[in-house]
C-alpha cells in the first residue's frame, strides 16, 4: 500500500512507478520496451500507465532534483532547429560547464525576443551570478545578454560553445526513438523532465575510475530514492 500522499491512490507500488520512471528518462526506451522489461519482473502494467506515471512523476521529479541542484557559474548556450508537424522550431539549451543542464525552452523562433525570454529563464534557474556566458555567433544574443547579463563577459569564439553544441546528443537520440516531437507543449514537458533526471544519473563513466564510478552511482541512486521518496519494498 502506498502511504505518501503522492502516490495516493495508485494501484502499484510507489517503487514501481518511480523505477519506470527512471528507466524512461534514463535510457533510450519507449513505454512499451518498459512494459516488456517489468513483464520480464513479473508486474504486469500498460504502456499507457507508464505514460502517465512518466508525465505526472517525472515533472515532479525533475523539479525536486532542481531544487538541489548545484549549478557552476558559467554557462554555455546554445541553440538547434528540431521539426513538429512539418514546422521547423528551436530547442534552446543552457548548460553550466559541467555539462549539467541548466535550463531548456522550445520556441518558434530565435530572433531577439526568443533570446530575451530564455536568457530571463536561465538567470532565474542560476543560484550564483553567472560569471562567464558562451554563445554561438548568433546575433540575437547579443542585445539580450547586453541588457540582462550586462556585467558579464561575452565569449563568442570557435569552438568554445563546443559544450552546449555536444549537450544536444542526447536529445537527438530521444528524439529518434520517439519518432519526433508531437507538439511545442509535449517537446517542452518532456526535455523539462529529461534533462533533469538523465544529468542527475550522468557520472560521467568515462572520466573515473569504476570504483568512484561505483561511489558516485550509489549516492545519485541514494538522492533518487529520497527525491521519489520510496519505500524500498520492490527491489530492481
Amino acid at each position: 500500500m502506498n502511504t505518501n500522499k503522492i502516490y495516493q491512490r495508485h494501484r502499484y507500488h510507489s517503487s514501481i512507478i518511480s523505477h519506470c520512471v527512471w528507466l524512461y528518462y534514463r535510457f533510450t526506451l519507449s513505454y512499451r520496451d518498459i512494459e516488456l522489461i517489468m513483464m520480464k519482473k513479473g508486474i504486469s502494467v500498460t504502456y499507457e500507465s507508464i505514460r502517465y506515471w512518466c508525465i505526472k512523476f517525472g515533472k515532479l521529479y525533475a523539479k525536486r532534483i532542481k531544487k538541489v541542484k548545484r549549478y557552476g557559474d558559467y554557462v554555455y548556450m546554445d541553440e538547434v532547429f528540431c521539426k513538429i508537424n512539418g514546422k521547423r522550431v528551436y530547442l534552446w539549451r543552457a548548460v553550466d560547464q559541467d555539462g549539467q543542464t541548466i535550463d531548456v525552452l522550445v520556441q518558434e523562433k530565435r530572433d531577439s525576443k526568443a533570446a530575451t525570454k530564455f536568457i530571463k529563464k536561465v538567470r532565474k534557474s542560476m543560484q550564483k551570478p553567472v560569471s562567464k556566458v558562451v554563445t554561438d555567433k548568433l546575433k540575437s544574443y547579443i542585445k539580450p545578454i547586453k541588457i540582462l547579463l550586462s556585467t558579464t563577459p561575452h565569449l563568442t569564439q570557435q569552438y568554445a560553445n563546443n559544450r552546449a553544441e555536444n549537450s544536444h546528443q542526447a536529445t537527438r537520440l530521444r528524439e529518434k526513438k520517439m519518432r519526433k516531437f508531437k507538439s511545442l507543449k509535449q517537446a517542452q514537458l518532456f526535455l523539462s523532465c529529461f534533462g533533469n533526471i538523465y544529468d542527475h544519473f550522468n557520472c560521467a563513466r568515462h572520466l573515473c575510475s569504476a570504483k568512484t564510478f561505483r561511489i558516485l552511482a550509489e549516492c545519485r541512486f541514494k538522492e533518487w530514492g529520497a527525491i521519489t521518496q520510496v519505500v524500498p519494498e520492490f527491489q530492481n
